[in-house]
């Protein structure tokens, strides 16, 4: 058993996984980090990734079309992620009930549209995005085949995350959006439109969190399933705060947690004695395990989830 685990096949395949079980992570959680710098906590992210999923298989069903499967995946978290902007942000109410009341919505309606849907004589398997390799760089050891043997959208991700740690490292509007989550009244008071950048914040985090519920049906599976998100949601929130709040970090996280996934994954395949449920927790535990490493730690902005209403005290 052990001889199987320990060889480079094994942690090729291994990182290869990491990766791709990364990728919708990442996504909801840079999508995550846009709304918390601007103050707006949406703990319904698990509701944006699945209408994501599964808008992005009903418009890829019907078109036949991938690339029209994502643009409904992105308008599907849109309209889910706008709707938590419009009760936070203009009705100012709890944030916090607002994900969950979201996320239990989100997960009755899709399971209801998605049992009509297998009813009916038009569903069917998709073909998934192809993996684009790379010359040359696909062929370093272990790590070659793992990040430059995927598909398009890790590689955007690769682009995402250098562009959004420049955005709000080196620029004007980043340290705006920025200053939005930590003290929104003096934002407000220096001419910055709060709410305005509030909302663009929640319509960045719809598109990200869409873009990542739509890679589980066009990338990873092919197929929408009742509550395929399986907790990915939260789990992109936890890659945040264990990030802290910052791009790089987010990634990082994300990568941990997907490593752990990828893990039970692999143990399996190579018969690891131990219960199917028992392994499939492993990511679970390592994500309690490594909130608990960051305790103290945390970089959150100073207003996140608190509404800011204009001329109140």
């Amino acid at each position: 058993m052990l001889e199987q685990i320990l060889t480079i096949s094994f942690f090729t395949a291994f990182f290869s996984a990491m990766v791709r079980m990364a990728v919708p992570l990442l996504y909801a959680g840079l999508g995550e980090v846009f709304a918390e710098k601007a103050g707006i906590l949406n703990i319904g992210m698990e509701g944006v990734m699945l209408s994501g999923a599964f808008f992005s298989f009903v418009g890829a069903m019907f078109s036949g079309n991938l690339w029209v499967g994502l643009l409904f995946g992105i308008l599907g978290g849109v309209i889910v992620s706008m709707i938590h902007a419009f009760l936070s942000i203009h009705l100012a109410q709890n944030q916090s009930v607002i994900g969950l009341a979201i996320n239990t919505f989100v997960l009755g309606i899709t399971s209801f549209f998605a049992k009509i849907i297998k009813e009916g004589q038009s569903y069917q398997q998709l073909k998934t995005f192809s993996t684009i390799k790379i010359p040359v760089l696909s062929d370093i050891p272990l790590i070659g085949n793992a990040l430059f043997n995927q598909d398009i959208f890790t590689y955007l991700l690769y682009i995402l995350v250098i562009l959004m740690t420049v955005f709000y490292a080196k620029t004007a509007l980043g340290l705006s959006f920025e200053a939005i989550g930590e003290h929104p009244r003096a934002a407000d008071a220096a001419g910055i439109p709060v709410h305005k950048y509030q909302y663009i914040a929640m319509l960045v985090n719809g598109i990200l969190g869409g873009i990542g519920g739509a890679y589980l049906v066009l990338v990873q599976l092919g197929v929408f399933s009742e509550n395929m998100t399986s907790g990915r949601g939260y789990i992109a929130l936890a890659a945040v705060i264990l990030g802290r709040y910052t791009p790089v970090g987010t990634a990082g996280a994300a990568l941990i947690f997907g490593g752990a996934n990828a893990l039970q994954i692999r143990l399996q395949a190579v018969g690891v004695p131990l219960p199917a449920q028992a392994l499939a927790m492993l990511p679970y535990i390592i994500t309690l395990i490594a909130l608990l490493g960051s305790i103290g730690r945390s970089n959150e902005p100073e207003s996140l989830s608190k509404p800011y209403i204009r001329g109140s005290r």
